[in-house]
């Protein structure tokens, strides 16, 4: 295997050159100690052609500019998406190590490029004659884009700006990658085993996933884990006090844990360079920096929609406390009702205002029939087929691989799934790509996955989902179609490359078809009997479908609102953790709930810049997503042809090509307002 660049061929090697089917790697040929002497083969391959573009004498042209510019870095890209992919979803000792290296290492090498004087020169004179070059409206958009990209990356910083500009990205990249592994640590190191008299409460599902979780070190015995779909169960079941109150203090601390996996200082120095950063760039706080490119536009206009909503929901979760201590109290529980308390109490109380409780539903849900749910709604409304290929290797014995076809059969994407919770993978769900697909050049097709972390069961036993774990399995799947359906030229605009207060928008749309009547009749079968469940499981479900609302609300929201108080201050505060504190008391945060998110591992927002001061276009998007299915219940049919194809080809297949109120006008003929968004979780 190559040990140096000189003796790396991009062209040839597994890491970059794909030879397995349907588009992938050939992750049988691919060997952990090739990455780091292919990452510095590409990255020279990449400024070489950066290079090529920046010192091309002939004059500015979309082709010899733009075009070869968003081309350039097609190894680069393979090899980071293979990478990447695996310091998610199935890391180790080794590329942790490799990532802490790596993080600085692109961080400065994209640094480089958007400061390139020659190359942002030429971008500059595409810009400056832009409405005289005749371009179709989604070329100028990908222009404006681009030359956008390039200033608020520092293009037009005088020099000494820019190598602090470029030093503080990599330091941030660094910080980036540390946040993320110590919450992975922590993770991965706690575990609470159990007997068998310790499980009073806990439901025959949840035994069988902790009894799977101990096999690896404890046969015979219960394991606790900090996976959500565990430790959350064990929180809404068990009558153990005690045990709950161990489980949550385990969950609610990760990152905060003291020693190496602390997040403490990671999370100061990230909040400080930042606000840094927005200062080089001539923006007062980091949030206005973050939000000039979004439909909220300016922090005001987030907190316009966060506050009005907050107050709902506290309100209602103020209401719903009283009544949860109501039931503590009648099981000779005196003191207050406690964050480890609530989901267990809101059970009982979900039970005797609906008569029924989550674990009803679970033999229902399938993980399997989900999947096909899944694949349903979108054969329904896009036309899409899904083929599962089983003997195609992925980065995991757990993965799944689908060749997904279009409405006339022919090839459309390729689909993989990695559903299962597992040491080696970070908590909670996405979607990512290894490659988008776009028309320029030779094109490409979608390569497009799904991250899960659902309890792994027995062998031969069905994995059983919660409604919660069912609809976290719709919106990632949401945003998989967006990437699969994408119709663009241009990859800068591809799939979910949006507005990050848009990018939400499919997915959380696709959720409402999980409860769809027919779809539920069709996919929620019993998984002992095969039977569907009863209608009258269906109604108690679809009523109950807003209980809670203030405890779920207030839970997002107060996450949504510290991150927009970290990030709209000219400074950053010494003492973060203290000033999350303060940020809540000054909110009148309830004590019985805590944040969905802590900041000691709210990586949403420190493990990488995605979220950072977005973390609110989760709601931003469900005022759009309520508004957007309401057009399919006045129009009667969940699956309305006609809206169907407006909803494929200005929301799921256009990518960024045009402003995100332009296509969500093109779809529903106007703009909605909040009040869907608040009447649909039931604050209204």
């Amino acid at each position: 295997m190559p040990s140096s660049v000189s003796a790396v061929d991009l062209v040839t090697h597994p890491l970059t050159a794909w030879g397995g089917p349907l588009g992938l790697p050939d992750y049988g040929r691919i060997r952990q100690a090739d990455f780091a002497p292919v990452f510095e083969a590409a990255l020279a391959a990449h400024n070489a052609e950066i290079e090529a573009v920046a010192a091309n004498e002939d004059a500015s042209t979309i082709e010899n500019t733009l075009a070869a510019f968003e081309l350039a870095g097609d190894a680069l890209s393979r090899v980071s998406a293979i990478f990447w992919c695996l310091a998610g979803a199935h890391t180790n000792d080794e590329i942790q190590a490799l990532e802490r290296d790596l993080a600085p290492k692109m961080a400065a090498h994209y640094s480089a490029i958007y400061m390139n004087d020659r190359l942002f020169a030429r971008i500059d004179t595409l810009q400056g004659k832009a409405e005289s070059l005749g371009l179709d409206a989604e070329t100028a958009r990908v222009l404006e884009r681009t030359w956008k990209r390039f200033v608020r990356a520092g293009a037009k910083l005088d020099q000494q700006s820019k190598e602090r500009l470029a030093t503080v990205n990599s330091e941030l990249a660094s910080l980036g990658a540390s946040f993320g592994q110590n919450v992975l640590a922590d993770e991965k190191d706690w575990v609470l085993f159990l007997e068998e008299n310790d499980l009073a409460g806990v439901p025959d599902f949840l035994r069988d996933s902790m009894a799977e979780a101990a096999l690896r070190e404890k046969p015979g015995v219960f394991a606790v884990t900090l996976s959500r779909s565990i430790v959350i169960p064990f929180l809404t079941f068990s009558s153990r006090r005690d045990l709950r109150e161990k489980a949550f203090h385990a969950f609610a601390k990760r990152g905060e844990n003291g020693g190496a996996t602390d997040n403490g200082e990671n999370v100061r120095k990230t909040l400080a360079l930042r606000a840094e950063k927005a200062k080089l760039l001539g923006y007062d706080t980091y949030a206005a920096l973050k939000l000039d490119d979004t439909m909220a536009k300016t922090p005001d206009a987030v907190m316009g929609l966060l506050n009005p909503v907050w107050e709902k929901a506290r309100g209602k979760a103020e209401a719903d406390r009283t009544e949860l201590q109501r039931l503590a109290e009648a099981e000779g529980q005196n003191e207050a009702i406690a964050p480890w308390d609530w989901r267990y109490h809101a059970e009982k109380l979900r039970a005797e205002k609906y008569d029924f409780d989550e674990a009803e539903l679970k033999p229902y849900l399938q993980l399997d029939r989900v999947i096909d749910a899944c694949f349903d709604v979108a054969g329904r409304l896009f036309g899409l087929t899904f083929e599962e290929k089983r003997g195609i290797a992925a980065w995991h014995p757990d993965v799944r691989v689908f060749e997904v076809k279009d409405a006339g059969g022919a090839y459309r994407a390729t689909f993989l799934a990695d559903h299962f919770a597992r040491p080696s993978k970070r908590s909670g769900a996405w979607m990512s790509s290894l490659q988008s697909g776009y028309k320029l050049g030779k094109g490409t097709h979608p390569v497009i996955y799904n991250i899960m972390n659902f309890a792994k069961p027995a062998k031969g036993e069905q994995a059983l989902l919660s409604l919660d774990e069912a609809r976290t399995l719709f919106h990632e799947f949401g945003h998989a179609l967006h990437g699969m359906l994408t119709d663009v030229t241009w990859p800068s605009i591809a799939g979910t490359s949006v507005a990050r207060d848009f990018v939400e928008l499919p997915s959380q749309l696709y959720e409402h078809w999980l409860t769809v009547p027919e779809i539920l009749e069709k996919h929620a079968r019993h998984a002992r009997t095969g039977e569907p469940m009863p209608k009258a499981l269906v109604e108690k479900m679809l009523a109950a479908k807003n209980f809670d609302a203030g405890f779920a609300t207030v839970e997002y929201t107060s996450s949504a609102l510290v991150d927009m108080a970290y990030h709209s201050r000219a400074d950053a505060p010494e003492e973060p953790l203290r000033f999350e504190a303060e940020t809540l008391a000054k909110i009148d945060m309830p004590d019985a709930i805590v944040m969905r998110h802590r900041t000691p591992h709210f990586l949403h927002v420190f493990s990488g810049d995605g979220y950072s001061a977005g973390y609110y276009s989760y709601m931003w998007s469900e005022v759009l997503d309520a508004d957007a299915f309401a057009a399919f219940e006045e129009a009667g049919d969940p699956f309305d042809p006609a809206l169907a194809e407006k909803l494929r080809k200005n929301i799921y297949a256009a990518g960024g090509s045009a402003d995100p109120e332009t296509l969500y006008t093109a779809f529903r003929g106007r703009m909605p307002s909040p009040e869907a968004m608040m009447e649909q979780r039931g604050l209204m």
